[in-house]
């Protein structure tokens, strides 16, 4: 028997981005998102967190190199395969120092890498640290409905929203793997790539927590305190020293087969609480 995404209940363990200047962006990480920083060399770097992963290497500002997913059973990892060759998609061998053998990997419509894999047992997270695991990743994308058709029918995740414009466009879908609202969505832009990435912090007074921490970094936040519409989540935004942008995220909806939510595109769906970034 295949196995979808959502029925193998994959979550997303760690990222890999790139930057022109990997040391500062890990001594960032490390200071600002509280997390220990090991020095694979000068030009890759791995912070780690409770639960919260990212791997820096050397490129091009605010590019994604993979986004690693995680399920808790080998057996469900193959009848996930299974389900991926019955989508007659092209499966990728994906090495890595996190995964047991039979990990793979596939690109989504905008050359996104998305890798699958169960856990190494000596890759279990135990790291000290404020506590906020590595959530969901958001991108942009010149088509979101090619987005939604890749992430929903190739790979089987579920469609929990969708933001729809006035004249019936497109502009946002959110997609889960697991029980959670969403672990990879996409917005609507003029460009592709990174929107964010988003940590759960569990309830509101870790955020504050959180935010005082921030502030003892001297971090101001650029967004929030509010509260998503899509999803009903706690929210404040800060940005990297490469523009990327983080979100410590709270109280996340978790969805137990409900049906798919159509929102209108205005700012009190993206914030009920006040102002919103509108991405497009």
């Amino acid at each position: 028997m295949t196995l979808s995404a959502v029925q193998a209940d994959f979550f997303l363990h760690h990222l890999a981005i790139k930057s022109n200047n990997p040391d500062k962006l890990a001594e960032f990480y490390s200071n600002v998102m509280n997390m220990k920083t090991n020095k694979i060399s000068s030009q890759e770097f791995i912070c780690d967190g409770p639960d919260r992963k990212i791997i820096i290497t050397s490129g091009i500002n605010k590019t994604l190199s993979y986004a690693g997913m995680v399920c808790r059973s080998e057996k469900n990892l193959y009848r996930f395969k299974e389900f991926l060759i019955q989508k007659n998609l092209n499966l990728l061998d994906f090495k890595s120092d996190f995964y047991k053998s039979g990990s793979v990997s596939v690109k989504d419509p905008d050359d996104n890498l998305i890798c699958f894999g169960v856990l190494k047992e000596n890759d279990k997270n135990d790291q000290e640290g404020i506590y906020a695991p590595l959530q969901h990743l958001t991108f942009t994308s010149q088509d979101v409905e090619a987005f939604q058709n890749f992430y929903a029918n190739k790979l089987g995740f579920q469609i929990t929203d969708r933001v729809v414009k006035q004249d019936g466009e497109l502009a946002t879908c959110f997609t889960t793997s697991n029980h959670q609202h969403h672990t990879i969505a996409c917005f609507k832009s003029s460009s592709k790539g990174m929107d964010h990435h988003s940590y759960e912090a569990g309830d509101w007074n870790y955020i504050k927590n959180w935010c005082d921490h921030f502030a003892s970094n001297n971090i101001k936040l650029m967004w929030g305190p509010g509260r998503h519409g899509p999803g009903n989540n706690l929210f404040v935004f800060i940005e990297d020293i490469d523009g990327n942008w983080i979100e410590i995220s709270a109280e996340l909806e978790t969805v137990h087969g409900r049906p798919v939510k159509n929102w209108p595109q205005e700012e009190r769906t993206l914030n009920l609480w006040g102002n919103a970034i509108m991405r497009s």
